[in-house]
């Protein structure tokens, strides 16, 4: 019987951000298929999150990743290597890929996030299955063309993009975590015949984020509102350009025709011109909280407004399930193939055509109310986390065995 490695930039525990929510539930696929052995860095100490690793995991290597960004980009410039591998590099977590791999009869590698792949030994005989998610170099090359520090975003666009194509070559099947995803990586490839690239899409877990299971938080519940909420890790460079761009362009217009609204920005580790903007009339920064769904069941309308955008936003499908009425630019939207005006509110990061959809949606509540009804059916038809990850025991090639074995 096979069994599984699993390589992680994070631990996949908690499932309480974008990116560890997809590598949890996979990992939970994963090890009903076949013993699963998990490499894995830790940004901090967090004794709940490895204890359920650990509890899950056949075995598990969780290093701490303390390695300064200053160092990692030294590093990076001195063996032509991109900052995102060089702030990943360890000699323990590839020691323990070589015993693991020594030691069990490991028939598949996972690999999740582009970082990862350097550690699959080149001689390595078994499946690689590489889960990109999405397109990562396409991420830096935005910000490079959007004047962000041009020549180092550049250097990184350009240097994970091979890394993106060598993985491709590499693996047995690479997996991208939408078809406009999957298009964009095949056009960033000099032979993407020669790639096999699958799509497995996020999913939802619809039980957890249903209406009927949470109440409005009464903090807002008790002030008139209307209340916005964006949700999402605040320090990350795209979450953060879209929250402060609702502050400084959005709530203005917004307050000009409800001088009681409130915007709440909800998600850990916000930032300093965010924590600084929150003083400001009608805004609040909650930073971490324990659970956003009492801020989503709040709620008048959840605004995703993203100008950049990978892949697909799990923000935007948890609000869809939670029934709220969503309000998001088309960057936010690539990845859902729900439809506007019927599952949600697609508008461009134009202050006046935003503020007229969401005058549209506070006019009529009832159909305020069926459109928030629409989006939960459609998550729960088109996103369940079953749904989505039945290709991946086929994809490792060791399908259904420890059912077999089992019985």
């Amino acid at each position: 019987m096979g069994e599984i490695l699993f390589l992680a930039h994070r631990v996949p525990f908690p499932p309480d951000r974008g990116d560890r929510i997809r590598s949890h539930h996979l990992l939970q696929a994963l090890s009903r298929l076949a013993p699963v052995h998990v490499g894995c860095f830790a940004e901090g100490h967090d004794p709940a999150a490895e204890a359920a690793l650990r509890a899950l995991a056949a075995s598990a290597c969780v290093v701490r990743r303390a390695k300064p960004l200053l160092l990692a980009g030294a590093e990076a410039v001195l063996t032509g290597r991109p900052v995102s591998l060089a702030a990943f590099a360890s000699r323990r977590l590839a020691a323990f890929v070589r015993a693991t791999l020594a030691a069990r009869p490991i028939s598949a590698i996972v690999v999740f996030s582009g970082q990862m792949g350097q550690f699959v030994p080149d001689d390595y005989p078994g499946r690689v299955v590489v889960d990109l998610c999405d397109v990562d170099s396409a991420k830096f090359a935005a910000y490079a063309a959007a004047g962000e520090r041009v020549w180092l975003n550049a250097r990184e666009a350009r240097l994970l993009a091979a890394e993106e194509e060598r993985l491709g070559h590499r693996a047995h099947a690479t997996l991208l975590i939408s078809e406009n995803e999957a298009a964009l990586y095949r056009s960033r490839l000099d032979a993407p015949g020669k790639v096999n690239i699958r799509v497995i899409g996020n999913g939802i877990d619809a039980a957890r984020f249903d209406p009927a299971a949470a109440q409005p938080h009464p903090a807002l519940a008790r002030a008139p509102g209307p209340h916005f909420v964006f949700t999402g890790q605040m320090d990350y460079r795209p979450n953060e350009q879209a929250a402060l761009w609702v502050i400084e362009a959005l709530m203005p217009q917004l307050r000009a025709r409800w001088p009681e609204a409130c915007f709440h920005v909800v998600g850990r580790a916000p930032t300093a011109r965010l924590r600084a903007a929150a003083g400001q009339a009608g805004v609040r920064v909650w930073g971490e909280v324990p659970d956003v769904r009492p801020f989503l069941a709040a709620a008048d309308a959840v605004l995703a407004p993203l100008m950049i955008a990978r892949g697909v936003q799990n923000k935007v499908l948890e609000a869809m399930a939670m029934a709220r009425p969503v309000v998001l630019t088309p960057e936010a939207a690539t990845g859902i193939a729900a439809r506007d005006g019927v599952h949600w509110l697609v508008s461009p990061a134009d202050p006046v055509a935003m503020v007229g959809r969401i005058a549209d949606l506070l006019a009529d509540r009832e159909a305020a109310g069926r459109l928030g009804a629409a989006a939960r059916r459609f998550v729960i038809a088109e996103h369940g986390w079953e749904a989505m990850l039945a290709p991946l025991a086929g994809l490792v090639g060791i399908e259904g065995e420890r059912a077999r074995h089992a019985a």
